[in-house]
């Protein structure tokens, strides 16, 4: 009886520790890319709040404005409806245009809060698609302001940018569905972005999936990986 007693004062008594009743929050922002919408990272929301993270998923006009004004509010945006959730960290998994966006906004000062960063088929050096059809009518008003700043000239957005400065992996498809863009791009490629050009100095972890360019944020395995980094620092091995 005493033993029973004991017991159940114990867990009373861890139930009601600080320690035990306040767990560490860590919020994640979804950065969609060029010309898509948060409904293109459901699967992503749904599956690290399963996972036990905090989300926020929110759209952005990606062709109305260039990537300065959209880093600005889009970024900032997403760090304050984070906040919302007193987060301890504050992640980002983004989608190709995402990624330039997190690199312009934290290119001078780190968010006191910012955690880790995982991007997913980033144009970190730019895409040669942009070189060859920026020109072409028409390419401009699909893709916007921000579309035309990612070609791979030394004038050009993500060269601009630098290194990066925050706890970073990246995730490059190498299969395409648009056979008609990888004709344009040299090496190996995802169908908007060359591996190559997914990499960038200052990065933690790279690594490389048999996804593309469009599909590759509802990737199953995909998925898991950005969690597995988001918790680690490291990707899974791949066999």
């Amino acid at each position: 009886m005493k033993n029973a007693v004991l017991k159940v004062t114990f867990l009373v008594l861890l139930a009601l520790s600080p320690v035990a009743a306040i767990a560490d929050v860590e919020c994640v922002a979804l950065l969609h890319g060029l010309a898509r919408s948060s409904t293109s990272m459901i699967r992503l929301e749904a599956r690290l709040e399963r996972a036990g993270f905090e989300v926020v998923n929110l759209s952005y006009p990606s062709r109305d404005l260039p990537v300065q004004q959209l880093a600005d509010s889009v970024v900032g945006d997403a760090i304050t409806a984070c906040e919302e959730f007193s987060p301890e960290k504050i992640h980002f998994v983004t989608h190709s245009l995402g990624g330039i966006l997190v690199r312009f906004y934290f290119l001078n000062d780190l968010h006191e809060k910012l955690g880790r960063v995982v991007m997913l088929g980033p144009p970190n050096q730019g895409s040669a698609v942009v070189d060859l059809l920026d020109k072409v009518p028409g390419f401009d008003l699909l893709n916007g302001p921000a579309g035309s700043q990612l070609g791979t000239t030394n004038g050009s957005m993500p060269r601009f940018l630098g290194t990066v400065n925050f706890e970073l992996g990246i995730i490059a498809g190498n299969q395409s569905i648009n056979p008609f863009y990888s004709l344009m791009i040299p090496g190996p490629d995802d169908g908007k972005v060359s591996v190559d050009s997914t990499r960038i100095e200052g990065i933690n972890q790279h690594l490389v999936m048999p996804v593309t360019h469009t599909w590759m944020m509802f990737n199953a395995d995909v998925i898991e990986q950005v969690i597995h980094f988001l918790n680690t620092g490291d990707f899974m091995l791949v066999p």
